[in-house]
């Protein structure tokens, strides 16, 4: 999108606003496809956590997408969105029995990633197709908080269990139909990843009756100007090679699959701000914005950067500020950026907002959530309404203090 294009939504819809290109995701899934059209089976599940609108997953049906969920709110969210029940897969961590159940009833396709859950699962449902998510203790991502794939991490049966984990499939008679593997984001290195695939196709020799292998994602987009990303297209040239010389040894052809987000919607995202105030103290110039870390965490939760442009003033000279929010923490959202000269009411678009920024956002401090908007076919349509003060208290319950032994004790 254009810096007039996204000035023309945040004067249609206000601020803060984010905004999704429908365009970006769309050439970032066939990015992903064409890297392993080499693959006779290919099944792409985007991870609804990182951008759960459902305007963005009914855009990913009409690509052919499955979806990837976490939870039975995102199950559902899912089926709301138009996706038949063997288009998703449940990849929960940390949930109860009855909660996979609940989406096994649905009919989606069950992973588990735990011992105690997967035997009293087959025990109960012997014949509900599972697939088991392993830990192959890899650390594919160059970051501790987002990879997953580490010998501490709580996801995952750990491939040292794998004796036990055939002894529970054994005892309970139950159907395995797949093997997972995620090990977290930003993946750097693609041959650390060449090599937990080879542990997977390892454990994969150990079923004989799988459908689909899934590798997770993790790809590493692009934060700013020749910042280092996931080489898909090598990936996909090496994996592929892989993978069809596995299947041709296992006798069977499978199906690939991956359950990428931040890749498919994280550079389609814009997030726009107003300024509300330049404050200048003895060593820093602040750009104080209309928003904070209840809109935008990921910059003080993973120490993540997103570009900050102002595209009210694009021209400008550069100068140094530390933008920040207005919420009553310390809210950084860039320290000592260099960005083209601000003033009260310029607007500023954060970059690579698409993926875990809304879908983390929150009402701290009691400020509403903003609204979103998806530029498609060179249109803004509105796809969900900022919050009001009615969306912050409608689930409130509020004593009633006009009994007068209430108001002695409110005294």
């Amino acid at each position: 999108m254009t810096n007039s294009q996204l000035l023309q939504v945040a004067e249609e819809f206000g601020s803060p606003v984010y905004v999704y290109d429908s365009e970006k995701i769309t050439s970032q899934y066939n990015r992903l496809t064409n890297a392993f059209n080499d693959v006779k089976h290919l099944k792409i599940n985007y991870a609804v956590k990182a951008l759960s609108n459902i305007s963005i997953l009914k855009l990913f049906n009409t690509l052919g997408s499955g979806i990837d969920t976490v939870s039975i709110q995102e199950v559902n969210l899912g089926l709301a969105a138009g996706f038949k029940p063997e288009q998703i897969i449940f990849t929960p961590n940390g949930v109860s029995l009855s909660e996979i159940e609940q989406a096994a009833q649905l009919g989606v396709q069950i992973n588990i990633d735990n011992l105690s859950i997967l035997e009293q699962f087959g025990t109960k449902h012997p014949n509900v197709p599972v697939c088991i998510r392993i830990n192959p203790h890899v650390m594919a991502g160059g970051n501790a908080n987002i990879s997953v794939g580490h010998i501490d991490s709580k996801f995952g049966i750990s491939i040292h269990q794998i004796p036990h984990l055939l002894r529970i499939v054994e005892n309970t008679k139950m159907t395995i139909n797949g093997i997972h593997m995620h090990t977290g984001s930003d993946i750097l290195d693609i041959d650390v990843f060449l090599y937990a695939s080879e542990i997977l196709f390892e454990t994969a020799n150990q079923f004989k009756n799988l459908d689909f292998i899934d590798f997770g994602s993790g790809f590493k987009v692009p934060y700013k100007t020749g910042d280092i990303e996931t080489n898909i297209e090598e990936l996909g040239k090496k994996l592929s090679t892989k993978f069809n010389e596995f299947c041709k040894s296992y006798g069977k052809e499978l199906t690939l699959a991956f359950e990428p987000g931040k890749f498919l919607v994280s550079e389609a995202g814009t997030f726009l701000t107003k300024v509300n105030a330049v404050k200048q103290t003895t060593s820093t110039v602040f750009a104080q914005v209309d928003s904070g870390f209840n809109h935008l965490i990921r910059p003080m939760f993973y120490g993540s950067h997103h570009d900050i442009i102002n595209i009210s003033n694009p021209k400008g000279r550069e100068r140094f500020y530390t933008v920040v929010g207005y919420i009553c923490e310390t809210d950084t959202f860039g320290n000592n950026r260099r960005i083209n000269e601000i003033n009260e009411n310029d607007v500023l678009a954060f970059k690579n907002a698409g993926a875990y920024c809304f879908s983390m956002a929150s009402n701290y401090n009691s400020r509403y959530r903003p609204a979103e908007v998806l530029w498609h076919n060179k249109k803004a349509h509105l796809i969900r309404k900022r919050e009001t003060f009615d969306d912050i208290i409608k689930n409130q319950v509020e004593v009633n203090f006009s009994n007068k032994k209430e108001k002695e004790l409110v005294k």
